[in-house]
């Protein structure tokens, strides 16, 4: 088969490569559309994949075209978007359904062969099959909806609350429908790009904030009649916008990090300080598993998309490129300001 191989740092190359066998309890698909990942940009630019040489990618979809001996739950030619992580489900965290904790896991597209090719194997369990009807495309992005959802979940969220989404990228804007659809009063949408702002008006945020104007926190507060938001979601994993948080937040509000920095974050002590004295419950979210595996994250993100209650808009994806030219892709991300969305690797 042809796949992006990665061969070293910035080193990737469109070329033959051996197609994976199906063993037991595996089925083989046809990669059809796969996303560029955050995670993905440094392992291919800074030195950042585990071993070379690599094939990459763990966003995708695509058709079962083989089955492996034993599996029951599928079927050739079935549409299947694909769970990355492989837990060992043996030891202490997996037999607690904590799967994102598992420390003997295996992950596709980073520890093992990924989907930036034609084919992959993966287990029976990895592949969740979905209503045809949806495009390969957005079902490339299940695992960015599942993300959205854990978070949600984490929060023990039930609705009835203003909610503010601090990020208007693709998971920010999946965190919102999430929390509309489990019945949010209101939500709010906070970024730094009016073109993302507008893309979460049509995805249905009930206003749309631009962090940068100035006075956009009196905005904020007046939106909430000043007592604040139940509960906020930061979806960007930047230091500002986890300041903000802290902000934004009511007194005794849920406050999820969903997105991870990748600098020092450092807060003032009276920036610190509102956690005491609003007595938020702050949590960090990790993946997007539960039991049984991989969790209703998924079960429900293949239900919503395929009811249209989980809505998919075009302008989620920045630029489409054929795989054999997955090298160019990365390249855009030597200047992050040149991409101004999910970018998707695409098979015939």
């Amino acid at each position: 088969m042809k796949a992006a191989v990665l061969h070293a740092n910035k080193d990737l190359r469109y070329e033959e490569y051996k197609t994976p066998s199906v063993k037991p309890g595996f089925v083989k698909v046809h990669v059809r559309a796969t996303g560029i990942c955050g995670s993905d940009v440094p392992r291919v630019l800074n030195n950042g994949a585990h071993f070379y040489p690599i094939v990459l990618g763990h966003e995708f979809s695509g058709d079962v075209i083989e089955l492996g001996e034993g599996v029951e739950s599928l079927k050739v030619g079935d549409t299947v978007s694909g769970v990355p992580l492989i837990p060992c489900l043996k030891c202490a965290n997996c037999q607690k359904g904590d799967y994102a904790l598992c420390k003997f896991y295996s992950f596709i597209g980073s520890r093992e062969q990924g989907s930036f090719a034609d084919y992959v194997v993966i287990p029976e369990l990895n592949a969740v099959k979905y209503d045809p009807a949806i495009p390969y495309e957005q079902a490339a992005m299940f695992e960015p909806s599942t993300v959205a959802l854990h978070g949600i979940m984490l929060q023990d969220y039930k609705g009835g609350e203003t909610v503010a989404i601090i990020g208007g990228g693709t998971i920010g804007l999946f965190t919102m429908q999430w929390a509309k659809i489990y019945g949010a009063e209101k939500t709010v949408v906070f970024d730094i790009d009016d073109g993302r702002l507008a893309i979460a008006k049509r995805l249905g945020a009930d206003e749309v904030i631009n962090s940068r104007d100035s006075g956009f926190m009196d905005i904020a507060m007046d939106v909430t009649d000043g007592a604040g938001f139940g509960y906020v979601f930061e979806t960007a994993g930047n230091p500002i916008a986890m300041r903000m948080a802290f902000e934004l937040a009511a007194g005794k509000a849920g406050v999820c990090f969903i997105g991870t920095p990748h600098v020092d974050l450092c807060f003032t002590p009276p920036e610190w300080e509102n956690l005491n004295r609003k007595e938020f419950r702050l949590t960090g979210s990790w993946m997007s598993y539960s039991a049984p595996f991989p969790g209703k994250e998924w079960d429900l993100t293949a239900h919503y998309f395929a009811s249209g209650e989980l809505k998919f808009d075009d302008e989620l994806i920045f630029k489409t490129f054929p795989m054999s030219k997955a090298a160019e892709a990365f390249a855009l991300y030597e200047n992050p300001l040149h991409v101004g969305g999910k970018i998707m690797l695409i098979n015939d």
